[in-house]
């Protein structure tokens, strides 16, 4: 059997290139054979109709039509970002240029835990993060594979500057919170009522009153972008008390944060310097694929909790010889080289490309509560606050809520989220498709509408 061609070194690109008509071809008739936003027929028909494509998973001999049909069978099976139909999660259409620089990513294969396996993006990772950091008022900042790890890092950098520190986070926030203080063997999170979806500053400075302990022993984190419906907490506020008590801030803005391209929204984010940490995520307002997430991080003395010494990566006479230290920028070891395809995008679009961008998809939600405010057969939640609109079919109740969802999921015609609030379950369309036009959302109110059991 010939030896596989590599997809790095001077033969890589030659090797690649006959490999990536296959891929877009796959792709094109993937998505040609779904024929929507979602696959049809439920878990059941897409599970058996990928067995059915792949077969034996390893088998003696290898199929040279492997790569075109696994592709092929992926494409047909997913959920379409780039639909206007599926609007169900944060789930953005990823930017072809951001993709393109993944694929190089991938090729070229960097691991960013040491200098001599990534020397040029080891240098484009501490260009990057700097620039980001500086764009929310820190000094530095982590690359992560998301909101959640950068939420537990958070609460890690927190609870090394102040052992036992104990999280106060409001009941609107993202369960990776509570999560990472279970994981991290933090004390019981004081949960602060948020009765109208974002943290109530009065019965924040209650519980801030009523805890004692030193300064610095508890970490509020408030919520710039909640999942439910896109809240922003009252930052400046929460910041403020934060001060008065001494306590250290966290905000989660992992949707939220990409409000800050935008010269007409940025000031929704207001108070977002005063914190000691902040989660980002560009693989949501950004337009990456996935994984594409940032902590960060004001004070860089707390990084030295993450400082780790192994002697075949960073060894200590090789430090002091001014080989970069890479070990202390993650909990990781092996880390691909993710900034490349974020900078190439910051790079490409600039402020004010992305500032579009960002600005496009939050005027889809407006236009989108528009429409459901003019139709009687729609009741909307409330105006968006960045690109989540909550919606339901008047009269309809809960389970005809849930029903209307599921049947739309499995049919393959739309893909649309849910939320409780109110006491209420609601739609949830989350418009992350800058190409999306008002006629894409009047016939997905349509199929709602067409849908929904009386």
């Amino acid at each position: 059997m010939r030896t596989p061609p590599l997809a790095s070194g001077a033969e890589g690109p030659d090797a690649l290139r006959p490999l990536l008509d296959t891929v877009l071809r796959a792709l094109a008739d993937g998505a040609h054979a779904r024929g929507g936003p979602l696959p049809a027929g439920g878990p059941e028909t897409v599970a058996q109709r990928l067995r059915d494509a792949v077969g034996d998973v390893l088998p003696d001999k290898g199929d040279p039509n492997a790569l075109h049909d696994l592709v092929h069978a992926l494409a047909e099976g997913a959920a379409d970002p780039a639909h206007p139909h599926c609007a169900a999660h944060l789930h953005c259409p990823p930017l072809a240029v951001a993709t393109a620089a993944d694929l190089a990513a991938g090729a070229l294969n960097p691991s960013l835990d040491s200098w001599d396996q990534a020397p040029a993006a080891s240098e484009l990772e501490a260009l990057v993060t700097r620039a980001l950091a500086a764009e929310t008022g820190a000094a530095d900042a982590l690359v992560t594979t998301g909101g959640t790890e950068s939420n537990q890092l958070a609460l890690l950098l927190a609870r090394e500057a102040h052992p036992g520190v104990r999280l106060v986070c409001g009941a609107n926030a993202h369960h990776s919170l509570t999560r990472a203080a279970w994981l991290l063997g933090l004390p019981e999170p004081v949960v602060i009522p948020a009765p109208a979806g974002t943290l109530d500053p009065a019965a924040l400075d209650e519980a801030l009153t009523q805890l004692t302990g030193p300064r610095g022993s508890f970490l509020v984190a408030a919520t710039a972008g909640t999942t439910d419906a896109g809240l922003i907490d009252p930052l400046p506020q929460i910041a403020g008390l934060c001060t008065t008590h001494g306590a250290r801030l966290h905000i989660d803005a992992a949707y939220g944060g990409g409000l800050l391209f935008s010269e007409r929204r940025r000031t929704q984010l207001t108070g977002l310097e005063h914190a000691d940490t902040v989660t980002l995520d560009l693989h949501k307002l950004g337009w990456q694929p996935v994984a594409a997430g940032l902590l960060t991080v004001k004070n860089p003395s707390d990084l030295t909790a993450l400082a780790h010494r192994a002697d075949y990566l960073n060894s200590d006479d090789d430090t002091e010889a001014g080989l970069p230290d890479l070990l202390g920028r993650s909990l990781r070891t092996t880390r691909r080289p993710d900034v490349l395809k974020i900078a190439v995008t910051l790079k490409t679009l600039g402020r004010q490309g992305l500032g579009a961008l960002v600005d496009q998809v939050c005027d889809h939600a407006h236009e989108f509560a528009r429409q459901i405010q003019t139709r009687p057969g729609f009741e909307l939640h409330d105006r968006p606050t960045i690109s989540t609109v909550l919606f339901r079919p008047t009269g309809a109740t809960d389970d005809a809520v849930a029903d209307v969802r599921r049947k739309l999921l499995h049919d393959g015609r739309a893909v649309l989220g849910r939320a409780h609030l109110d006491g209420r379950l609601w739609l949830k369309a989350t418009l992350l498709n800058p190409h999306t036009t008002p006629d894409d959302l009047a016939s997905l109110l349509n199929l709602v509408e067409g849908n929904t059991p009386r």
